[in-house]
């Protein structure tokens, strides 16, 4: 194929077997404000007809060039699309979801309004999303993301460490773009495994601990389409082992960048424990693999650190103490009332006593 795109952001959309929410992706691509874009749709071995309406965008938009190919999954399509971007920037669209008009508008204007003392521009521009899930009739109900209001640096750009937000809940890497040139120069590249595999973790660590030169858009601009509020859960139970071996990757990537900060490390023990029960839970502790590999994981972690998070669960720091084989510690009670009643509070405050009702439902649901 002769790629004879081109555009300052490069979009990249890995693609397969979704042609029920295809059209309305593209259509968000192409209908952004900002216009100079190249758009990639890298098919990924659909048997659907995901290639056929890829190419019936195609033929419509100029900016847009279909690659088929077979199936290699999801960080293998990201590799092979990145590596057909000539822009400045690049971004990756997943085609479940769809974006705000505005989208490129806002983090490019962004990235150029946005540079330190000696004139460096950002190498990574982040941004908030939106949660949407059907609802009974078939309509859309939106729920912010858990870091929308909540990363606030002294100033841009920023260490990872000043918006750490960003390390504590979904990877969200689609929620933004990356300077083609920072990826090229830190080696960043997704682990070609067997489906999505949870790949977006690495890239995660791989990205924002590799610079220290983030920008960050609060506003939710990016449209990520859930079936359910577990569906982290539900994707463990189909590959119990890989939520857990993706954080080890992560792990080692903060070790060979030399992460010393206390709050990214704080993070990663969070993110660690949090996908050890993910994975004791979604397969059993009896299942092949799943003892050692939380035995080796939870004894790369620091007992103090660890039970001194006030987001981890009472249960969940009694599970590392057996694992690492110490006592649990007592007390940090009014510490975790105080986590939870500033969580609390943040989420009637962005999204309403509904939503709040309905997660308290949820997690009821599993006990």
């Amino acid at each position: 194929m002769s790629n004879t795109v081109h555009g300052r952001v490069s979009v990249v959309v890995p693609m397969c077997n979704v042609e029920t929410t295809l059209d309305q992706c593209l259509l968000s691509i192409e209908r952004q404000t900002y216009l100079d874009l190249q758009i990639i749709c890298m098919n990924d071995g659909s048997r659907d007809r995901s290639s056929a309406i890829a190419h019936g965008h195609a033929a419509r938009d100029a900016r847009i060039v279909v690659v088929d190919k077979p199936n290699e999954g999801y960080g293998a399509t990201c590799n092979r699309g990145i590596a057909l971007a000539d822009g400045e920037w690049v971004a990756i669209v997943e085609p479940d979801d769809y974006l705000d008009p505005a989208m490129y508008e806002r983090l490019v204007g962004c990235a150029e309004g946005v540079a330190d003392a000696g004139g460096r521009a950002p190498d990574v521009v982040r941004c908030a999303y939106w949660r949407v899930f059907e609802d009974e009739a078939g309509g859309e109900r939106r729920v912010s993301c858990q870091y929308l209001h909540r990363v606030k640096p002294a100033q841009q750009p920023f260490r990872i460490g000043d918006g750490i937000e960003l390390l504590l809940h979904h990877p969200a890497i689609w929620a933004g773009m990356y300077r083609r040139q920072f990826l090229e120069r830190a080696g960043v590249r997704f682990r070609e495994v067997p489906g999505a595999g949870w790949t977006d973790n690495p890239f995660l660590i791989e990205t924002l601990c590799a610079t220290d030169a983030l920008a960050y858009v609060d506003e939710p601009l990016y449209l990520y389409r859930e079936h359910d509020l577990n569906d982290a859960e539900a994707l463990a139970r189909k590959s119990p082992l890989t939520p857990l071996s993706r954080w080890n990757e992560m792990m080692d990537a903060a070790e060979r960048l030399g992460v010393t900060d206390g709050r990214v490390l704080d993070a990663l023990a969070l993110r660690g424990v949090n996908y050890a029960m993910i994975t004791a839970d979604a397969a059993g502790e009896d299942a092949p693999g799943v003892a050692e590999l939380v035995s080796r994981s939870m004894a790369r972690l620091e007992p103090a650190r660890v039970f001194g998070l006030a987001a981890l669960s009472p249960a969940a720091k009694g599970f590392f103490a057996r694992e690492v084989g110490v006592g649990a510690p007592r007390g940090g009670g009014l510490a975790r009332a105080g986590y939870l009643a500033r969580e609390a509070a943040y989420r009637l405050r962005t999204n309403g006593l509904g939503f709040v009702v309905d997660n308290v439902r949820s997690r009821a649901n599993r006990l």
